[in-house]
């Protein structure tokens, strides 16, 4: 009586042993499929989660003067006033959006893309920078740039100052 018992026992092993390979292979087809889906799908949800920053309008309004930002610098230079912005714009939000940081090389621009690299140098001294345009302004009509504290304080400028901007 204990042979057969043996053998269904073996038997039932065996089988056992021919299910966990088949449930082996469904799981490792099932996972083979998440990583195929997670493959395919990452840098879909990678680019629907970056920050894409824009121009914004291609213009606008302040104060009942239209400024149309401009679609490439390419070449862009100019002379006129630098002025600049420190602690009481702190943490308020430029134009793109970002918070602004009186310590960053950035600067305002009324029409330059945001992103756009410029050289500013300070006429008076000789000095130079290069800061990146990420917010709008000035809206005053003799200047031409608005600089962070940081910018300012590297090229030598206190209050304001006869500038030359340049895309780099």
């Amino acid at each position: 009586m204990c042979y057969p018992l043996k053998v269904i026992l073996v038997t039932f092993n065996t089988l056992s042993v021919a299910e966990e390979e088949d449930n082996f292979m469904n799981y490792y087809s099932i996972l083979l499929t998440i990583k195929r889906l997670i493959t395919g799908l990452l840098p879909i949800l990678l680019v629907a989660c970056t920050h894409q920053q824009s121009n914004g309008p291609d213009h606008y309004v302040i104060k009942g003067k239209t400024y149309h930002v401009m679609k490439s610098a390419k070449n862009y230079k100019a002379k006129g006033i630098a002025s600049w912005y420190g602690s009481h714009a702190r943490h308020k939000k430029t134009s793109t959006g970002e918070r602004y940081n009186m310590y960053a090389m950035t600067a305002a621009h009324p029409t330059l893309p945001f992103a756009t690299r410029v050289r500013v140098k300070n006429l008076n001294n000789g000095r130079s920078i290069v800061v990146r345009i990420n917010d709008r302004g000035p809206f005053l009509s003799n200047r031409l740039i608005d600089l962070s504290y940081a910018a300012a304080k590297k090229l030598g400028i206190k209050g304001i100052a006869p500038v030359e901007i340049e895309v780099v």
